[in-house]
């Protein structure tokens, strides 16, 4: 089976001879058509993440079809079209019997600590496997994970329709942020130094602000989650507004408690979505064309491109995926 796989920090390559998965009574293995990439899997292939083992596997965004079934899963079937949800909780801690999946210690994490999906077939626990209708495109399936992401922070935000929102950065997570806020019926905003991902915020439907100009927002949710944006997110949120943060940087924030109180802000982190809601509302909105993820697509790679995607994605406009339905159909010729 070929496979796309890291041997080193910056270093990816096409790979023949790992072996073919087999399902476990509880898993499907899915044949790969789409995965797409996103700062995480870059803090991989940097090297700024550690993984259990090389060569790895990365890529968690993506979905395609399924090849096999184990002895015990009853409702999926071999053919159905399926995106894969890629954090498994445990669903037995108490974060996880509260709600707050997303909040629980023992998550396996597709492409982190468990083999990612950049494969011809990966093994996949069957309930993370979810179906999705034909009317969602391969190409979306790189999509509906980041966009899931994106529908959990305004969930959380509690962003209302009529609600103007600075969102801070327009890489892939920013222009997903900008479509939830816009399907909300909320007002967007965003700044971005990078000229062609502001362009194409503006062609999703968002206004393009410069930093010196924001002020007063409501809501602000930052994805660069560095110093430099948390004091554009201090300055630009108004009195007793909201900030959410989803970037996450290694860089201290520094806010006085008097100036929190005064303000009276509110302040939380947003990290990825809690399951099973945030993902099956997300396939839904994007089934019945309230979203458009594929939107932000913008670079397509073949799998021997996949070097130069991973090497270009942080300063590519748009969201960068991995087309792999050749191999797919390779194996059917």
């Amino acid at each position: 089976m070929r496979a796309i796989v890291l041997t080193a920090p910056g270093r990816v390559d096409v790979v023949q001879d790992r072996p073919d998965p087999q399902p476990g009574a509880d898993e499907v293995v899915v044949g790969i058509r789409a995965v797409g990439l996103c700062g995480s899997d870059l803090g991989v292939y940097e090297g700024h993440r550690q993984v259990p083992a090389m060569p790895w596997v990365m890529g968690h965004e993506g979905g395609g079809t399924i090849v096999a079934v184990g002895a015990g899963v009853t409702d999926r079937q071999v053919g159905q079209r399926v995106v894969v949800e890629p954090n498994y909780p445990c669903l037995t801690c108490g974060a996880c019997c509260s709600g707050r999946t997303s909040a629980c210690p023992n998550r396996g994490i597709v492409g982190m600590n468990v083999p990612g999906l950049l494969a011809e077939r990966v093994a996949v626990p069957a309930r993370f496997a979810r179906p999705v209708p034909e009317s969602i495109s391969d190409e979306a399936l790189a999509c509906l994970e980041p966009l899931a992401v994106a529908r959990a922070a305004v969930r959380r935000a509690g962003v209302g329709a009529g609600d103007e929102c600075l969102v801070l950065g327009a890489g892939s997570q920013g222009l997903l942020l900008c479509q939830a806020l816009l399907a909300q019926g909320a007002r967007a905003f965003v700044t971005e130094p990078h000229p062609g991902r502001l362009a194409l915020a503006e062609q999703l439907g968002a206004k393009r602000l410069v930093p010196e100009d924001a002020h007063g927002f409501p809501f602000v949710i930052d994805t660069a989650g560095n110093s430099h944006t948390w004091d554009i997110a201090l300055r630009a949120v108004g009195a007793g507004g909201s900030i959410v943060m989803i970037g996450m940087g290694g860089d201290p924030a520094s806010l006085s408690t008097t100036e929190l109180a005064r303000r009276q802000l509110v302040i939380r982190g947003s990290l990825i979505y809690d399951h099973p809601g945030d993902f099956a509302d997300t396939i839904a909105a994007v089934a019945d064309g309230t979203v458009v993820p594929g939107e932000v697509l913008q670079y397509a790679a073949r799998p021997e491109q996949a070097a130069q995607a991973f090497a270009q994605a942080r300063s590519a406009p748009g969201k960068s995926w991995i087309d792999l339905t050749g191999w797919q159909e390779d194996r059917h010729a």
